[in-house]
This record gives structure tokens, C-alpha cells and sequence, in this order.
């Protein structure tokens, strides 16, 4: 007998927000470096580790705000201000599929975010009028863990209060689906809207 799934967990960053070129992230990157008039290898090293620590949550926003604006010699405000901007120049938001998640919670689902997230990407991507409709929101920055940790797919079912075999994950990298079925959970590997919302009624998520 198959167990009826109660919740649904979306990814943010490629899912919940869709690129709007083929390498967003590079675009990000390149962005600030072009606004701080410096080279993209100037901008990596200026960021090193402190970008990666602070997506698990081992560096604080305020450390790593100082840290890189030490580095490029820039004020804090004026960083932030850049590297707001270059996420909303690269990303936007996939209106679609929130709809499609708000009409799910309707039906009586749960609906849920885990996403891997730095402070700055939180603030640009997962803007509040969306995210306060979810039931639980996991952020890899705040949580200090990020995916494919088992852990972090623990917590937001700890989270939803359900075992791993009566949630649906939807995510669009490979790696990050291998820990949810593992678990237990079932899956979505996420390519566009139109597939999803076809693997949604097949799963009998959605009509």
C-alpha cells in the first residue's frame, strides 16, 4: 500500500526561483565584479571562504559582510546594495509554481522550503510575501547545514512532524535528490514548470 504524501518541500534557487540566463550564478558573480570595477578573479579571492562558510551558517552576516568589504576596501551598505541587485538581475521569481504551491495547501497539504542560502541570496530570493505562506522554512544559513547533509532533510521533517515516506522533495540538482530518496521521501527532480505540475498529477498532488 502506498503512503499518501501530506507534504511537499521545494527547493528555492532553480525551482522556487528560476534563472533568468543559463549561468546565473556566474552572472551574479560578474555583476558585482563589473560594479566594483575589479576582474572576476579579484572578486573570488576578495570572497574565498568566507562566501561558502556563510551559506552553512559557520560565518555570521555581519562577519561576512565585514570581512569581504574589509577585502575590497567598500563600504558594507554599498556591498549589500551590489550584491542585492545582481541576484534580482539574474533571478526571478517562478510565480507559477508559488501559485501551484498555494492552491496544494488549499487542498490540505503542507507546503515547506529547504535551500541552500547565504544571508544576502536569502534576502534577494525568498522574499517574505511568498515565504510566509509555507508551513516551514529551512535556510541552510540559519539552519548550519547544507544539502546533501542528511541532516538538514531530517530537520524539516522533524519540521513537518511526518516520516520521510509521506513527503514529496522537489529539486532541480541530482545530488540533492540521492540523500531524499534514501530516506525515503519521494521525489521531483525539477527541469521546468510544465514537467513538474505533470509529475504533481501523476502523484495525484495536484488535478
Amino acid at each position: 500500500m502506498k503512503e499518501e504524501i501530506k507534504a511537499i518541500i521545494f527547493d528555492a534557487g532553480g525551482v522556487l526561483t528560476l534563472p533568468k540566463s543559463k549561468l546565473p550564478l556566474r552572472g551574479v558573480h560578474e555583476f558585482i565584479a563589473k560594479k566594483l570595477k575589479i576582474s572576476l578573479d579579484q572578486w573570488f579571492d576578495a570572497i574565498d571562504s568566507s562566501y561558502a562558510k556563510a551559506i552553512e551558517g559557520k560565518l555570521s552576516e555581519e562577519k561576512t559582510l565585514s570581512t569581504i568589504s574589509k577585502n575590497l576596501n567598500i563600504s558594507q551598505e554599498k556591498l549589500e546594495k551590489y550584491i542585492l541587485k545582481a541576484y534580482k538581475e539574474n533571478f526571478m521569481q517562478n510565480k507559477q509554481l508559488f501559485e501551484q504551491a498555494f492552491k496544494i495547501k488549499k487542498q490540505g497539504y503542507k507546503i515547506a522550503i529547504l535551500s541552500d542560502q547565504w544571508y544576502l541570496s536569502k534576502k534577494a530570493l525568498l522574499l517574505k510575501q511568498y515565504t510566509k505562506k509555507f508551513d516551514e522554512v529551512i535556510i541552510s544559513c540559519d539552519a548550519g547545514m547544507r544539502k546533501p547533509n542528511p541532516k538538514i532533510y531530517k530537520l524539516i521533517l522533524k519540521k513537518l512532524k511526518l516520516p520521510a515516506r509521506q513527503t514529496l522533495f522537489i529539486d532541480n540538482q541530482k545530488w540533492n535528490i540521492k540523500p531524499a530518496k534514501k530516506l525515503g521521501m519521494k521525489t521531483i527532480l525539477f527541469e521546468n514548470n510544465k514537467q513538474c505540475f505533470n509529475e504533481l498529477k501523476k502523484l495525484r498532488v495536484s488535478k
